[in-house]
């Protein structure tokens, strides 16, 4: 079976550095024009979408991609937003329009949100159980809004009659959904088409899908597997961990210090797991054969990279297969040059081994779409 590699559209602006920090930061505006050359690289080299995420420090996911897709013609959107903060027939009505004007391209990544501050922000005053309550309610509208028939739904957090669009999406846009809380995982058992967990070791994403199948059997379904991760992928693994000491060498302990008191003020538990994984302690970051958990120091959500040589990021990447990942969020610094690093050097290696489909090929005239030289 191929594996499906999708790319990150870095909103928040981009660096050479992990979000930014280091003396000589070189930090890229998130302005459409950078996005577009990120985006039309992704398209070329053959990803099949890009996650574009959702926060307070983000641009707005929805129009950013509404507007990238006209400078693409085969990328997907994974357009992540969250559920408590619109209605759910008003999110069923912008999928669908999403679906029509770009030709089916929308991919749906619902964050329920695990810091009550930032909710705040938003007039969210909900605690963290409720809200995955509420979210559960809200993807039952959106699927039935686009069923066709007028859905009505009573519920403790909705109240709705009729919720329709003017015609379903083609195709229903797929839902990806991720959390470590029992909350959570319940929500993804019952609701959700991909379930995502960040880049923990082998052993850990092996228990957490084998938990998640058995809460989705119990609920009469079944889940696909995804997992979010940095890649810093070279022609040597000396050359990638090469990259990884400049990274390390740009934070401060300050900076670090800073940034694991933000993070442990929240009330994600997938971001408690990031956190036990380096303990906020700069060594022993190699917490398994080229996982490196650097990145969690300074930034939130996902902290690890897969790091090495091109074939040593294509084993774990089948590794990870083998588990039951078919869905393969990848970043790196900067985003633009990092997704012709990987591209180049681990696509060849997934479609050898058979994991990757063909090389794309451009529709209008049958060329093979290759990066520059």
């Amino acid at each position: 079976m191929s594996i499906h590699v999708h790319w990150f559209l870095p909103t928040t602006g981009d660096s050479r550095e992990i979000v930014g920090f280091g003396p000589t930061v070189g930090r890229r505006s998130p302005d459409i024009e950078y996005l577009s050359q990120v985006a039309r690289a992704a398209d070329r080299l053959g990803y099949e979408a890009v996650l574009t995420p959702t926060g307070t420090w983000c641009e707005d996911a929805w129009l950013t991609t509404a507007a990238l897709s006209r400078d693409t013609r085969n990328l997907k959107f994974l357009v992540a937003f969250r559920p408590g903060l619109v209605s759910p027939t008003l999110a069923a009505q912008q999928a669908s329009t999403f679906q029509r004007i770009t030709g089916g391209r929308l991919l749906l990544n619902i964050v329920t949100g695990g810091d009550s501050d930032e909710q705040r922000r938003f007039g969210d005053w909900l605690d963290h159980d409720r809200r995955y309550e509420r979210t559960a309610e809200f993807i039952t509208v959106l699927r039935g809004a686009w069923s066709g028939t007028p859905f009505d739904f009573h519920g403790d957090h909705y109240e709705i009659a009729g919720a329709t669009t003017v015609k379903p999406p083609s195709p229903t846009p797929e839902i990806f959904f991720g959390g470590a809380s029992p909350a959570a995982e319940q929500v993804a058992a019952h609701h959700a088409d991909v379930y995502l967990t960040w880049g923990e070791t082998p052993d850990q994403v092996a228990e957490r899908i084998e938990r998640m199948r058995s809460l989705a059997a119990d609920a009469g379904r079944t889940l696909r597997f995804g997992i979010r991760l940095h890649v810093i992928s070279r022609d040597t693994s000396a050359d990638a961990w090469a990259v990884t000491e400049r990274m390390l060498e740009a934070m401060s302990d300050d900076v670090i210090a800073l940034a694991q008191s933000q993070f442990n003020k929240g009330e994600s538990v997938g971001q408690q797991r990031m956190a036990a994984l380096h303990g906020g302690n700069r060594d022993n970051l190699v917490i398994a054969p080229n996982l490196w958990a650097g990145y969690g120091l300074v930034r939130s959500g996902a902290g690890t990279a897969l790091v090495g040589s091109h074939d040593e990021v294509a084993a774990r990447i089948a590794e990870y297969h083998q588990l039951g990942i078919d869905h393969f969020i990848l970043s790196g610094q900067p985003h633009l040059e990092e997704a012709y690093w990987f591209a180049e050097g681990v696509f060849p290696l997934l479609r050898q081994n058979g994991l990757l489909g063909p090389d794309a090929v451009d529709q209008s005239d049958g060329a093979l779409i290759d990066a520059p030289s």
